[in-house]
């Protein structure tokens, strides 16, 4: 997207401080991890209000025990630190409207609450990762990026502005993410292989429109 800030954070090298030695960590780099840290933290339970409630019961308790091991490894960097961080507050679909309605009623069946979902919350999961991360992201360009965002995927608009609809795929590609985290952990998990193909094949759309 061109942000100015974007390289600000060497990741790799704060991947390899994070390992040895936490408090060798600049101010910026720790209040990077502490708030990426965060933001992972919270953001599993408010999306699965996005989804229907067999995958709410399923997903939710373990994304609390994720949540509670994100926020340990996040207070003890902030310890080692010196630094302070919150978490952010991802917007649950009582949060916003879409035509007067609820953007849920526009959005029927799994994938298309699925892609609801994450698009929604990659807006404001990159708005606090951008402030902890020190990236300069043009006034007013976020709000814009949700408003588009919810009318678009809850049906009340016909196509994202071509700014936004890059900064959507782009948030897409986090099917990396997943497949990496996936094969990190040795979990061939058939939930993680949903998701991955669900986020690849919205990147893929967006990038073809």
């Amino acid at each position: 997207m061109d942000f100015s800030g974007a390289d600000r954070i060497d990741g790799e090298a704060v991947a390899a401080t994070l390992r040895t030695d936490p408090s060798g960590l600049s101010r910026r780099e720790a209040a990077s991890v502490v708030g990426v840290f965060l933001g992972d933290a919270v953001y599993s339970e408010p999306f699965c209000e996005w989804m229907p409630t067999w995958y709410e019961l399923a997903v939710v308790p373990l994304a609390r025990i994720l949540e509670r091991r994100l926020r340990q490894i996040a207070r003890e960097v902030a310890a080692a630190t010196g630094v302070t961080a919150t978490a952010p507050r991802f917007p649950r679909p009582r949060d916003v409207l879409a035509g007067g309605e609820s953007p849920l009623a526009g959005a029927s069946g799994f994938r298309e609450r699925f892609v609801l979902a994450a698009a929604v919350t990659h807006v404001e999961w990159f708005r606090h990762a951008a402030t902890a991360d020190g990236i300069d992201v043009p006034s007013g360009f976020l709000d814009r990026a949700t408003r588009e965002t919810v009318e678009y995927y809850a049906g009340s608009r016909r196509t994202l502005s071509p700014r936004v609809r890059r900064f959507q795929s782009l948030c897409f590609s986090d099917e990396t993410w997943v497949r990496d985290v996936d094969a990190a952990y040795g979990l061939d998990s058939r939930l993680f292989g949903l998701w991955e193909r669900l986020l690849g094949a919205e990147r893929r759309r967006l990038e073809s429109t």
